[in-house]
């Protein structure tokens, strides 16, 4: 009897132990059923289709239309270029082929991303609509992503909020969390009007075949499917790592992104060195194949998105940087204007410069779970914040012969008004059965009233100079005038009642046009306002929670 209680006393302490490992491990469960579904393949040639051996000429009295360029980088912080007399690591590193894009073209000067995350964001740019129109409200993530985040160290009283009650049945397995495939992409506007359609990067905008770019109206694409990944293995002789040991978004990262890219739906296979150049490298060959021909390329570099990876080549230029993550992370900075550099050198080279609309911007602010600081300076705020820092975006506009070089705008825009200005250069059509929030800044400033933007119970609405941010978590408001106050210091709402009213019925009117998330927002994080996530807690720290 004794040996038959000892026996199962010990299968309970091993099925005890393998629940308890299973419960630790389990962040990693994405990678590994990916890797077994999809093993990533060697290195293979992409070929990009050749347009015509020689430009046709265009009739009479007309001109080709332009090709069309999107650059979007990734997390980019509002300091991480030099235009301003800013850039990384306190101006150690230059940026001199994005501020060109600002210089030879047009800086808008009060641009917005539609949201202060990755997928949202995006999802606005492809279609011109607020994402809360069709249910794109929150970042597409695994569950797993979101109970790893469940267990994050606290933030002196501040803890994370997992909703597993909303986990139910009805959610979409994460390949599903995408842009319906009944939205109108901007792909597939300027496909119909006889344009080549290119991607290259990131995507984040659905993984199931359906979703992906070339069903969603790309010819070819090139892509990283998720929400990011390795730059490099993370063993590769030639790279320098830099994990972020407080952040438990970038161990979920290490844990599960693989050094891989597919093209036009493939298997998953290496991409030939440091993920950088080789989507520029890529860019390049895809416009020599289409030089003669009209084309629109979404180019989403997915740079300086964590996790931090540099080249070794990069990392060596910037000896003078002695924190070596804010090292490896101005090295990305400063590989990533090198290769748009090259882009652009490829467009005067095939001889189609002047004839080419390429824009210029980030999906959102640059992130607090870095632990660098300053990154979206003079702007309070972070990534996953609706304060400026999180929001307020570089937005530049290059078209020699069309553009005047050095030209500047200061009227509200950004990521909502892609859609139809490219749209508008390339003579497409705007989808006519439904409401399109986009408007053709080329021709004049957006007449809209207001812009806004809402995760979960988290609100925010720009009208004029005006702006109000609503919280639940913690229940505040918080008005500010950005003429006189830029950077949201003095907070305005008790001594203006009757505005914050109004702005509050702004943003309820708003709403009734908004439509359920497509999937739940299972996690609320929280962000402090003016420091990054590893800075010490103190007492009076203004924060907000993140819904995703």
């Amino acid at each position: 009897m004794k040996k038959r209680w000892a026996a199962l006393s010990v299968l309970a302490l091993l099925g005890a132990g393998g629940y308890w490992a299973y419960q630790a491990n389990s962040y990693r469960l994405p990678g590994l059923v990916q890797d077994w579904r999809d093993p990533v393949q060697p290195n293979h040639v992409v070929t990009w289709a050749a347009g015509p051996a020689d430009a046709p000429a265009a009739p009479p009295g007309t001109k080709r239309p332009p090709n069309i360029i999107l650059i979007v980088a990734d997390d980019l912080g509002f300091n991480d270029i030099s235009l301003n007399g800013g850039g990384v690591a306190g101006g150690i590193v230059k940026t001199p082929n994005i501020d060109a894009l600002a210089r030879e073209g047009m800086n808008f000067t009060t641009a917005y991303a539609a949201n202060a995350t990755c997928s949202p964001s995006r999802a606005a740019m492809m279609t011109g609509r607020y994402p809360t129109r069709f249910g794109f409200e929150f970042t597409a993530v695994p569950v797993q992503f979101a109970e790893n985040l469940a267990h994050g160290d606290a933030i002196g009283p501040l803890r994370p909020v997992f909703h597993r009650e909303l986990i139910t049945p009805d959610i979409p397995d994460y390949p599903d969390m995408g842009v319906p495939a009944s939205e109108v992409t901007i792909a597939e506007a300027v496909k119909a009007a006889g344009y080549h359609t290119l991607h290259i990067g990131k995507w984040h905008l659905g993984e199931s075949p359906a979703l992906q770019p070339q069903n969603q109206g790309f010819d070819e694409s090139l892509a990283v499917l998720g929400g990011a990944a390795m730059f490099l293995p993370e063993d590769d002789p030639e790279v320098v790592n830099a994990k972020l040991p407080w952040d438990r978004i970038d161990r979920f990262l290490w844990a599960n992104l693989r050094h891989a890219v597919s093209f036009n739906g493939s298997k998953r296979f290496h991409p030939k060195g440091h993920m950088t150049d080789y989507f520029a490298a890529e860019a390049t060959k895809a416009i020599e194949a289409n030089k003669n021909r009209p084309f629109f390329m979404y180019l989403a570099f997915n740079a300086p998105h964590t996790p931090l990876q540099a080249t070794r080549e990069e990392y060596g230029k910037l000896p003078q940087i002695k924190n070596e993550k804010t090292r490896v992370y101005g090295a990305m900075i400063a590989q990533l204007d090198r290769r748009i550099g090259d882009v652009m050198a490829k467009l005067k080279e095939v001889g189609i410069d002047d004839n080419t609309l390429v824009i210029f911007t980030s999906d959102n602010g640059g992130a607090w779970y870095t632990g660098i600081d300053h990154l979206n300076a003079p702007y309070r705020g972070w990534k996953a914040t609706f304060f400026e820092g999180g929001i307020r975006t570089p937005f530049f506009m290059r078209w020699p012969g069309t553009i005047a070089p050095g030209s500047t705008r200061a009227d509200p825009t950004g990521h909502l008004d892609i859609f139809s200005t490219i749209a508008a250069v390339a003579g497409a059509k705007l989808p006519a059965d439904r409401v399109v929030d986009s408007e053709d800044i080329l021709a004049g400033p957006a007449k809209r009233q207001a812009l806004f933007w809402r995760s979960g119970d988290y609100r925010a609405v720009r009208a004029g100079d005006w702006k109000l941010q609503v919280t639940k978590r913690p229940a505040k408001t918080r008005l500010y005038n950005l003429a006189a106050d830029p950077t949201e210091q003095t907070d305005l709402s008790a001594r203006e009642p009757r505005r914050v009213a109004a702005l509050s019925a702004m943003i309820e009117a708003q709403n009734q046009g908004m439509t359920k998330p497509i999937w739940p927002g299972l996690i609320e994080g929280p962000v402090r306002i003016d420091v990054p996530q590893n800075a010490p807690w103190k007492d009076g720290q203004d924060y907000v929670y993140w819904t995703n």
